[in-house]
């Protein structure tokens, strides 16, 4: 059935639940998993009031990101691998979170997509926009949302 899962998180507990789910249909189809979270960069933004931050200290702060998110995708490789499951961790860096899924998901030839939905709807939803729905209009590969 399946081949190779993309497994997307954010760590979050709801992202949890499709970590757990996605982990159990790799164990159910002999799949592997490439769990992925993707680090944004630091926001450099000159608004009027706000304190300009040191390249030094930007630099800091985005490697305790990368830090931080290479501890999530550890945790889920071990997870899975306890499972019997062959995991690989990614951590990709980029603003653009829906585009940098689909890319790993073709670049490691991942033939289905996991990831969670936070169910924003409403004025949340225009104004934070859904990676998921990003992910699931603009994929090639199948994906499945779990909520």
């Amino acid at each position: 059935m399946y081949q190779r899962i993309l497994i997307a998180t954010d760590g979050s507990p709801l992202s949890r639940k499709a970590v757990d789910s996605g982990i159990e249909m790799a164990e159910l189809t002999g799949a592997q998993i490439v769990v992925l979270k993707v680090v944004p960069r630091y926001p450099v933004s000159y608004f009027e009031g706000g304190i300009a931050l040191s390249a030094n200290n930007v630099a800091n702060i985005e490697k305790q990101w990368a830090e931080a998110a290479q501890a999530v995708v550890a945790a889920v490789k071990a997870k899975a691998e306890a499972k019997g499951v062959k995991a690989k961790a990614v951590t990709h860096t980029s603003d653009l979170v829906a585009e940098s899924i689909i890319s790993v998901a073709k670049k490691t030839k991942c033939d289905l997509i996991v990831m969670a939905s936070h169910g924003r709807r409403g004025l949340k939803r225009v104004l934070m926009g859904s990676e998921t729905m990003h992910v699931l209009t603009h994929s090639h590969i199948p994906v499945l949302i779990l909520r």
